[in-house]
C-alpha cells in the first residue's frame, strides 16, 4: 500500500534527478554558511557540484520522451536499437559517421548514419530516447551543450549535429 498518489509519484519520478541536484546544492549552501572556514570551502564546492548536476539534469529532460512517439529505444554496450512500428534497426556507436536532427512527417527525429549501413531514424519522443543523451555526449567533439543547442532550435528542418571528422577517432570495436 502506497501513501503517495500515483500522479504525484510519477511527477516525483520524472523530476527525481533535478530534485537530488537541488538537495545537493542546498546541503552545500547550508554547510558553507554554518560550517566555518574549512567547511565553508567544502560546502561551496558541494554547491557547485550540485549546480553542475542540475544543469545536466535539465539537459537530459530535453531528451525525456513525452510518450507520444512511436517505438522503443534501447542502448546496450554502445549500440543503439530502435524497435518501431514497421521499422527498426541497430547502429553501433563506433560505426557512426554522422548524426542529424530532421523533421519527418511532422515529427522531429534523429538520423543516425552508420558506415556501410542504412540510416536509422529515431523519433525524439520514442520511449527510452533519453538514453541517447549520454551516448551522444561521449562522441568526440560533441558535448552536452551542443546537444542542447541542437534541440533548442525547433524550426530547423535538417540540422547536422555531429560528423565523424569533428574530433579524434573513436576506438575500434
Amino acid at each position: 500500500m502506497s501513501f503517495v498518489r500515483p500522479g504525484a509519484a510519477a511527477l516525483l519520478a520524472r523530476h527525481a534527478e533535478l530534485l537530488v541536484a537541488a538537495g545537493v546544492v542546498a546541503a552545500g549552501l547550508w554547510l558553507a554558511r554554518h560550517g566555518g572556514p574549512l567547511f565553508g570551502l567544502l560546502g561551496g564546492g558541494l554547491a557547485a557540484v550540485g549546480a553542475g548536476l542540475g544543469w545536466i539534469a535539465l539537459a537530459r529532460r530535453r531528451f525525456a520522451p513525452s510518450g507520444a512517439g512511436p517505438g522503443l529505444v534501447e542502448v546496450v554496450e554502445g549500440e543503439v536499437r530502435y524497435l518501431g512500428p514497421g521499422y527498426g534497426g541497430t547502429a553501433a556507436l563506433a560505426d557512426l559517421v554522422e548524426i542529424r536532427l530532421l523533421e519527418r512527417r511532422g515529427r522531429r527525429v534523429w538520423r543516425l548514419a552508420p558506415e556501410g549501413a542504412p540510416p536509422l531514424y529515431i523519433p525524439l519522443e520514442a520511449l527510452g530516447a533519453e538514453a541517447l543523451f549520454d551516448l551522444f555526449a561521449t562522441l568526440p567533439g560533441l558535448g552536452a551543450g551542443r546537444l542542447v543547442e541542437a534541440l533548442a532550435r525547433p524550426g530547423t528542418p535538417d540540422r547536422l549535429v555531429w560528423h565523424r571528422g569533428a574530433g579524434p577517432p573513436l576506438p575500434p570495436r
